[in-house]
């Protein structure tokens, strides 16, 4: 009992050689091996999809700045040229007024001359025929007066033939001076009309072009915009793809991970069965080896029970006497047989009991050994789904964090177009009054200069202020309503009384 007692159940697990031992853990490294080169492949083509995606990326964003920048300096060349051809068409515009106005200055001298030219030739006639008339008059009146000698009666004749020519020379010379201050009035009044009218044209061409410039500055101000919503899209749409693929990579990561847990729980499970099998195969051999030690040491205190037994029976024969040894060796006998029977029957006991301990001690080893890898690989697994969690956080916490920021850089670069495009906005409102008042002021120059002249040449500046109002904005003027009629000079009032 006392040799049973010595071994425990792990007498009984199996006990591996070291090369069975060595070539184990050369398996285990090669599979660590395996899976860690494994793990770094798939971390190496991770980073190159990665880094082919945002290569990519960038490509295409200089592309797309490359595009607008060409689309926006194609309208800028475009809004240039509009714009010149506006210009171009001002200045032309402005020399055909000049030379209508040139024109129209000549047509108005000439039509105004022309009248004048018939109404002094109308006046000529009208003078001729009245001194004709007045002629045989004061002739007839003259010849009706027989008191007054004939000499006196020609020069009283002749003196109002004087009197009637210095009249009508006089007559003529007030005429003519009307007719050129007339001729210069009507100029003048033409000249004032024809720069209102350029004025206003001037005003107008300005508007139009300050109004086409305005049309084109919205209008890149609106491509801008479009610009800026396109790049806003093309960032937003890339950033979705990297976080979408950094996400699936980490999806593969952690499916990969799981799954050589797994791999790894069942080939240690598997192990441990396989262990556990050994031990179960190998546990017969070393019972019967026991057995076999606790049979030999049966058969040694067997032998040692009959040398005692023969020492006993030697020294109680020598004290018997003859007729009473027979009984005593059958006595002797039957004592040793029962002794030895008894202690059969507690080494079978003691081999039944070991049998017995050592069955239930394994079948509870490997109960423990099974519990313990069944929380060791919970645990590990456990602690691998709360990396993998924490690390699925983070990697959305930093998408979260990239888009936070990349709201950011699109709000401040929209607030800095906005504010670049107020900016040329108020500087082309600046511009547009800054020009409209220059060329009022120019306007205002030209005009008073004008009336000036108009002063020192003699003429009324309200007059030709007056006339010039009417008709202001006509291209054609009639000339013949502007004329004055000269009919009053053809009449006999305008003669001094007392004439005749």
């Amino acid at each position: 009992m006392s040799l049973v007692s010595e071994h425990g159940a792990n007498n009984f697990a199996t006990i591996r050689t070291t090369s069975i031992v060595t070539n184990e853990q050369k398996e285990h490294n090669q599979e660590m091996h395996e899976q860690m080169s494994g793990y770094k492949r798939m971390r190496r083509e991770h980073q190159a999809a990665l880094a082919k995606l945002e290569e990519r990326c960038k490509a295409d964003v200089e592309a797309h700045k490359a595009q607008l920048d060409r689309e926006y300096e194609s309208l800028l060349q475009q809004l240039s040229r509009e714009l010149e051809r506006l210009q171009t068409k001002h200045v032309q515009e402005l020399e055909r007024k000049q030379k209508q106005n040139a024109a129209a200055e000549k047509k108005l001298t000439k039509d105004i001359t022309s009248r004048q030219e018939q109404d002094r030739k109308a006046h000529e006639a009208h003078r001729k025929r009245e001194y004709k008339a007045n002629k045989e008059r004061w002739k007839k009146e003259l010849s009706m007066d027989d008191a007054t000698p004939k000499r006196q009666r020609d020069a009283t004749l002749q003196s109002q033939k004087d009197n009637l020519k210095q009249a009508e020379a006089q007559e003529e010379t007030r005429l003519l001076r009307a007719q050129h201050e007339y001729l210069q009035l009507e100029l003048r009044r033409f000249k004032r009309r024809r720069m209102l009218a350029q004025h206003h044209k001037e005003q107008e061409l300005l508007r139009e072009e300050l109004n086409k410039r305005q049309q084109q500055l919205e209008q890149a101000h609106t491509m801008l915009l479009r610009h800026h919503e396109k790049t806003q899209e093309l960032e937003y749409r890339q950033q979705k793809g990297v976080h979408a693929l950094r996400e699936e990579q980490l999806s593969n990561q952690h499916a990969t991970e799981l799954a050589n847990q797994r791999e790894y729980m069942q080939r240690a499970e598997h192990e441990l069965r396989k262990k556990h099998a050994l031990q179960l195969k190998q546990q017969p051999k070393s019972l019967k080896q026991k057995e076999m030690q606790i049979r030999k040491q049966f058969r040694e205190t067997c032998k040692i029970q009959t040398r005692q037994y023969k020492a006993l029976k030697a020294q109680i024969l020598q004290m018997t006497p003859k007729e009473q040894q027979k009984e005593v060796i059958k006595s002797l006998k039957d004592e040793k047989r029962r002794k030895l029977v008894l202690l059969g029957e507690q080494y079978d006991q003691s081999i039944s009991e070991m049998l017995q301990k050592q069955t239930v001690r394994l079948d509870e080893s490997q109960m423990m050994e099974c519990q313990h890898l069944k929380m060791q690989l919970d645990h590990e697994l456990d602690m691998l789904t709360a990396y993998q969690s924490k690390s699925k956080m983070q990697a959305e916490a930093q998408r979260d964090r990239e888009r936070r920021e990349l709201e950011d850089r699109v709000a401040v670069r929209r607030a800095l177009l906005k504010a670049k495009m107020e900016t040329e906005c108020g500087q082309f409102d600046a511009e547009r009054a800054e020009r409209t008042r220059m060329l009022h002021e120019r306007h205002e120059r030209e005009l008073e200069h004008f009336d000036n002249e108009s002063t020192n040449l003699g003429f009324s500046p309200i007059a030709i202020a007056e006339g010039s109002r009417d008709g202001y904005g006509e291209e054609e003027q009639s000339l013949s309503g502007s004329m004055l009629s000269l009919a009053h000079s053809n009449s006999s009032a305008s003669f001094p009384a007392g004439s005749l």
